[in-house]
């Protein structure tokens, strides 16, 4: 099933909606969305999400157990280091959706909305 061309169908009585709110709550911090998007770029180390992301090894272990624990990273081990990685595209669509929103906020035209061409794409009209 390809969750891009499936329309939500489900209502706001889903057994899902208390676990998606988990999941935004989970998301809201700071850090957990930096070390999402630092994972679009393919498998990392703590050391190099930590470099990434501009905190300690030790404060983005503690990120990475809960995210692991909520099945949004996977871990894999090669002798004594840990690699992390996304589970699937949703947590980082997700996120990107939630930056674009920002965007929204931030900027009258969002980035998201021009073309490389310079054209504002019709989703800025509506």
């Amino acid at each position: 099933m390809n969750a891009d061309t499936q329309a939500c169908t489900f209502g706001q009585e889903s057994q899902y909606v208390d676990l998606a709110a988990e999941v935004f709550a989970l998301l809201s911090d700071p850090t957990r969305i930096r070390i999402i998007l630092a994972l679009r770029q393919g498998e990392m180390s703590v050391g190099e999400l930590a470099e990434q992301v501009g905190k300690a090894p030790t404060a983005v272990s503690q990120h990475l157990a809960k995210l692991r624990w909520a099945k949004v990273v996977q871990a894999r081990q090669e002798g004594t280091r840990m690699f992390y990685s996304t589970i699937d595209e949703h947590a980082r669509r997700l996120v990107m959706h939630a930056v674009f929103q920002a965007e929204h906020v931030v900027d009258g035209v969002p980035a998201h909305h021009v073309a490389p061409d310079g054209t504002v794409t019709a989703e800025t009209a509506k």
